[in-house]
């Protein structure tokens, strides 16, 4: 559920207007006019009509009555954008959409997105995937061997908790989930996406080591690294972009501190389009990058801006996402047995 803030955008543009629009809507707030200066009636002007305004006029002079008048009338803030948007496809878009949330949330708040944990059904899974001969065989490792991240937001925890319900035992992977979230949460977040299934979870604090079949939940309130040993580490930062922990950031460090055992990334139900940026540069170094079914999702903008930037290899409910990281799993421990000389 959201609280959200209701947003007024001007544009002398219908496509900018559009793109400004749907950026906006898909951070969880509400759009509630989206015109051209002609068009816009005076109602909008009034104290409670509006929270915010975001203006893109392409032609100042054009406008400059409009501008007076907004400027004299307009009781709420107003945010002038400063540059034309991308196309949705370009590479660069989002980074233009992170910029404009940033500024939107420094206007006027985050949109208050509340989980609701509780209602997260105690179930057991339709079908537990087998686990497979290749993963009874692997003694355990100091440090992880297969180091996957997990982005989520609204409606990740319910499709998250599904997917660790359907992976098997002694799965040789470790798990950090990125979930936007309130830190009070954490805990209980914890308990719910390790209940009745073979995984295990915890808050990944300064210190904590990564193990396989564990996931670490990244801290709320600072940014985290992975040291050599595949310890975590409080970078003593905050997070970066409007949103903690950043699916981008985490991505990023992943990569960084694990290299050849960083596995992939899965993006799961969310809103806006964090690991949009981080996602596409995992994929170019040969690493899968997956996202839940827009049709599964409780919410669908964060992996439908994943995919739209073309990284994603595959799309699935949570149940097919965790049927084809074991199978992926499966596979690389068969090639690293063939390629294995003989004793």
């Amino acid at each position: 559920m959201t609280n959200a803030a209701r947003v007024g955008v001007i544009a002398d543009s219908t496509l900018q207007g559009h793109l400004l629009s749907s950026a906006v809507k898909a951070q969880g707030y509400r759009v509630v006019v989206n015109t051209d200066p002609g068009n816009l009636e005076t109602r909008w002007y009034r104290d409670d009509a509006l929270d915010l305004w975001v203006v893109d006029l392409s032609s100042e002079d054009r406008w400059q009555d409009f501008l007076d008048t907004l400027l004299e009338e307009a009781s709420a803030p107003i945010l002038f954008c400063d540059g034309q948007a991308p196309s949705r496809t370009d590479a660069g878009y989002p980074r233009w959409e992170r910029r404009l949330v940033t500024k939107v949330v420094d206007y006027i708040g985050k949109p208050q997105v509340q989980e609701r944990l509780d209602i997260i059904p105690q179930r057991t899974p339709k079908a537990r995937i087998p686990e497979p001969r290749e993963f009874q065989s692997i003694m355990p490792a100091n440090r992880p061997q297969r180091v996957w991240v997990l982005g989520a937001s609204l409606g990740g925890p319910a499709a998250v908790k599904e997917f660790l319900d359907c992976l098997p035992a002694n799965l040789p992977v470790a798990f950090v989930l990125a979930q936007h979230i309130d830190a009070s949460f954490l805990e209980t977040l914890c308990s719910v996406l390790s209940r009745d299934n073979n995984i295990s979870c915890k808050v990944g604090v300064d210190g904590e080591a990564l193990r396989h079949g564990e996931v670490a939940i990244a801290p709320v309130e600072y940014a985290v690294s992975f040291r050599h040993d595949g310890r975590i580490q409080s970078t003593g930062q905050d997070w970066e972009g409007p949103y903690a922990p950043s699916i981008d950031q985490v991505i990023q460090q992943v990569s960084d501190g694990f290299g050849q055992q960083a596995g992939g990334a899965i993006l799961f139900s969310g809103m806006g389009n964090d690991g949009a940026i981080a996602a596409p540069r995992l994929a170019a170094t040969g690493r899968p990058v997956w996202a839940q079914s827009s049709d599964t999702c409780a919410c669908s903008s964060q992996p439908d801006s994943v995919r739209e930037t073309g990284c994603v290899s595959f799309s699935g409910s949570p149940e097919q996402l965790a049927q084809q990281l074991v199978e992926q799993v499966r596979r690389e421990l068969n090639n690293a047995e063939s390629l294995t000389p003989d004793a």
